[in-house]
């Protein structure tokens, strides 16, 4: 019988299998311009071994990796919650402080290295839904799923509003105020070349000039993307996995049958689908009205991908066999918060001015050259490391901030 004392191994598996699915997509915002992640025409190159790069990561990895790491996000925070039942802090005080340093390492993560965090997403949404933590696990899943699916309505209406209004003004029926709002709106879905190249000659310059270009673009992402997207599609996917986590999913509670109807619903019905959306995508050229509409409905398979995925390594632990790579995914996971920034660290190098200048000069397949390199790095060090200190070195900063007094760090050898 385990006790929450425990790790799970079965989690830290899934874990470090995300955090090495995320960069697959993250590595097109860190190294090409900005809206090249929205639309392969935009740089990078969109023909030949790019496209397809584009295609596979589309069906995928796209949104599915990112909502996998999500919903073990969920279910860490029930777990940590777990542990400090009757300790001081309690577990409210325990996660507000957790979600309160990991806003402030967010902020920093976002405007220093990265755009493209997440983690100042996750501790919005953990602060709104630790108050819901001890309802039903099925509850906590169908509120999840009820949030997602009103966001893809939502996101749906706003899809066909821009339809309407791309034929008003094709039709120049358009008002005054639509023209204006069509103006913003390409902003969004049809960023301008100039934009991009703009970006080039900032991130081949030094620190502040990159700054400069990451606080543009942190910037959108935190007051145009993050409150109508990103933030409720965290909501609901947290749910998920903490109702997920209380019903045994990511500890092998489940039978081998369970986990192979899920990936059966992942493979052959999620992933056909996104393939077709892939498909029409193409054939439109990538336009950018269609492209956001069809981006839209991807979201509809994307969280049974996303626990196919899962359930496929949960069987990989659950039958014991390529125990080297699992060991290596479970140190990774341990270290899941100093590898996801160690990777930005790493590819700031890579990319910016300050470092090797690689921003912009890669195609898109080039660009999983690069992955593969991180990959290795994160799956050598972790286990050493692990060897070594009892957590990761961000990980350890965390927690002695929360708990207020620096924790054990450096592993005793024995006598």
């Amino acid at each position: 019988m385990s006790t929450v004392t425990e790790r799970h191994q079965s989690i830290d598996v899934v874990r470090g299998f995300a955090v090495l699915g995320i960069l697959l997509m993250n590595i097109v915002g860190m190294g090409l311009p900005t809206f090249a992640y929205v639309d392969p025409t935009y740089w990078g190159g969109h023909e030949g071994a790019d496209l397809w790069a584009w295609a596979i990561n589309f069906v995928l990895t796209d949104g599915k990796m990112r909502g996998l790491f999500t919903m073990l996000f969920g279910a860490s925070m029930l777990l940590i919650a777990d542990r400090a039942e009757g300790r001081q802090p309690g577990p409210a005080g325990t996660h507000y402080r957790r979600m309160v340093w990991l806003l402030l390492f967010g902020m920093a993560h976002a405007y220093l290295l990265f755009f493209g965090d997440i983690l100042v997403t996750y501790a919005v949404a953990g602060a709104l839904v630790f108050p819901l933590r001890k309802l039903a696990p099925r509850t906590l899943i169908v509120i999840g799923l009820v949030v997602l699916a009103a966001l893809i309505g939502f996101q749906g209406w706003q899809a066909g509003e821009l339809h309407a209004l791309q034929a008003a003004v094709a039709a120049g029926t358009a008002t005054p105020a639509q023209l204006a709002f069509w103006q913003e709106a390409q902003l969004l879905i049809n960023a301008p070349r100039a934009m991009g190249e703009e970006e080039m000659r900032l991130m081949h310059g030094g620190f502040l000039e990159a700054l400069r270009a990451r606080s543009q673009a942190a910037l959108i992402m935190q007051t145009a993307y993050m409150p109508t997207s990103a933030l409720p599609e965290a909501i609901g996917q947290i749910l998920i996995g903490a109702g997920l986590f209380r019903l045994g999913f990511f500890t092998l509670g489940w039978s081998s049958r369970a986990y192979g109807a899920l990936i059966a619903v992942g493979y052959l019905i999620g992933v056909p689908a996104t393939a077709w959306l892939a498909f029409a995508t193409v054939q439109a050229g990538f336009e950018p009205v269609s492209r956001h509409t069809l981006e839209v409905l991807t979201a509809i398979p994307r969280p049974f991908i996303a626990l196919a995925h899962a359930s496929v390594v949960l069987l990989i632990v659950r039958a014991g066999v390529l125990k080297i790579l699992v060991n290596r995914l479970e140190a990774a996971g341990r270290m899941a918060f100093s590898n996801y920034l160690g990777t930005s660290i790493v590819t700031s190098f890579v990319f910016c001015g300050y470092g090797l200048g690689l921003y912009g000069e890669l195609s898109r397949a080039e660009l999983y050259g690069v992955v593969l390199a991180v990959w290795a790095l994160i799956l050598l060090w972790s286990r050493p490391w692990l060897a070594a200190f009892h957590y990761g070195p961000f990980e350890w900063i965390w927690r002695s901030l929360t708990q207020g007094r620096p924790q054990p760090f450096l592993r005793r050898k024995p006598a």
